[in-house]
C-alpha cells in the first residue's frame, strides 16, 4: 500500500472525516497519517506460562513479530501504535524479549507509540513509555473500551480479543474481527498476537470477520442484550 491503494481483501471504512482500513493481518490502517494501529500482541506470553510450569512453544512471539514486520515493510507506516498489552507480563520479559522491544522502532522502520494495557503496568520497556488514552483527529485511542471526551469522536480500543462465532447446523466456527457498537461508538480491533484468546462481543456489535487473507462483512441480527464490563 506505499501508493495508498487498497489492497485485495481490504476493507475501507470511513467515521466523518475519518478514513481507516481494516487490514486481514489484524490491524487497521489509517492513510491520512500513515499510522498503524495494533492492539493485544502479548509477546512473552508463552514465556510466562513456562515460569508457572506449564509447557508452551516459544515460536508465537516469532510469528508476531514477522507478522508486524512484514506490514510494516508493504506499509511503509511513518507510526505504529500499539493499543496496549504490547507484553503479557513482566515474567515473560526475558533478557531477549527486551532486547527485541528496544530494537522494535528499528526493526517497524518508525517510531513506535504505546497506549499503555492493563498486562503492560509495571514493566520497564526501554524507550516505549506507557501513554495514556489519548485523541488522534475524530479518534480517541484506547486500550479498554472507555468513553470519549466528546460525543464526535470514535473510541478505537483492544482489550476484549473480539472474535464471532459462525455456526451452520451443529458446526461451528470462530474467528477475530472487528467490532463496531453504533451507540457506544466505539471500534474494537482484534488481537494482533498469535497465543491470544478471544472473547464474543455478541450480536449488537455490527462485525467484520479476519478470514484468511481477507475482511469479510457479516451481519447479525440485531440484539438488546446489556452490556457488560470486561476484564482480560
Amino acid at each position: 500500500m506505499k501508493d495508498n491503494a487498497m489492497a485485495r481483501g481490504e476493507v475501507l471504512w470511513r467515521w466523518g472525516e475519518e478514513e481507516l482500513v481494516m487490514l486481514p493481518q489484524r490491524a487497521l490502517w489509517r492513510p491520512e497519517s500513515r499510522q498503524l494501529l495494533v492492539a493485544d500482541l502479548h509477546l512473552g506470553k508463552a514465556e510466562l506460562f513456562q515460569a508457572h510450569g506449564i509447557p508452551l512453544p516459544s515460536d508465537g512471539d516469532q510469528a508476531t513479530f514477522d507478522r508486524l514486520i512484514d506490514l510494516c515493510d508493504r506499509l511503509e507506516p511513518d507510526e505504529v501504535i500499539v493499543l496496549g498489552d504490547l507484553i503479557h507480563g513482566r515474567l515473560g520479559l526475558t533478557p531477549s524479549l527486551h532486547q527485541r522491544l528496544r530494537s522494535l522502532p528499528e526493526a517497524c522502520g518508525c517510531a513506535v507509540r504505546l497506549i499503555g494495557g492493563n498486562h503492560d503496568r509495571g514493566s520497564d520497556l526501554e524507550g516505549l513509555p506507557h501513554q495514556p488514552s489519548q485523541r488522534l483527529g475524530a479518534l480517541w485511542l484506547s486500550h479498554e473500551p472507555e468513553p470519549q471526551p466528546s460525543s464526535s469522536l470514535l473510541n478505537i480500543c483492544g482489550h476484549v480479543h473480539p472474535v464471532a462465532r459462525l455456526r451452520q447446523g451443529c458446526d461451528g466456527l470462530r474467528l477475530p474481527c472487528f467490532a463496531f457498537h453504533a451507540s457506544d461508538q466505539q471500534l474494537l480491533i482484534p488481537a494482533f498476537g498469535e497465543l491470544t484468546g478471544g472473547h464474543e462481543c455478541g450480536q449488537r456489535y455490527r462485525k467484520w470477520l479476519v478470514a484468511e487473507n481477507a475482511i469479510v462483512p457479516w451481519l447479525d441480527p440485531l440484539s438488546h442484550s446489556p452490556s457488560r464490563r470486561l476484564a482480560r
